[in-house]
């Protein structure tokens, strides 16, 4: 079963879900404080839940772009910088929460690095994908 047939916010919300199971991923110490860009005004207000669904969401994005580096995934969660009243500007998201739930998933055994690529899914990963994507088209 593929993992574009499904909508992102379901897949990733069931694969947060069983991400809670590996021992491997836990939210850092002091990750309920940290923004998720400079031009954010707060950090997220469901800090325990929001690590596994930025996990689960990279997941989904390292198999759909992999492979992909921290700068490419930067560009994907950021936004608007807004500068007063001048115009906006685009502005790259935190790479600390990207690179340590990186590392998280690949001591997790679910991505890979492949040395001046960037990270790619495993076989593990791949298939925790796959599995999630048929039980929600089966509900």
């Amino acid at each position: 079963m593929s993992i574009y047939v499904i909508q992102p916010e379901k897949i990733v919300e069931a694969v947060a879900e069983k991400l809670r199971e590996y021992p491997e991923i836990l939210p850092p110490e002091g990750s309920e404080f940290w923004k998720t860009a400079f031009f954010k005004e707060l950090a997220p207000l469901d800090s325990e839940k929001f690590w596994y669904i930025r996990c689960a969401s990279l997941l989904r994005k390292v198999k759909k772009y992999g492979p992909i580096g921290v700068n490419k995934l930067r560009k994907f969660y950021g936004g608007r910088n807004r500068k007063g009243s001048g115009r906006s500007h685009s502005a790259k998201g935190s790479g600390k929460i990207i690179r340590v739930a990186l590392q998280q998933l690949e001591n997790a055994k679910l991505l890979k690095k492949i040395e001046k690529e960037g990270r790619i899914v495993s076989t593990e990963g791949t298939s925790l994908l796959e599995r999630t994507a048929y039980t929600i088209l089966r509900h």
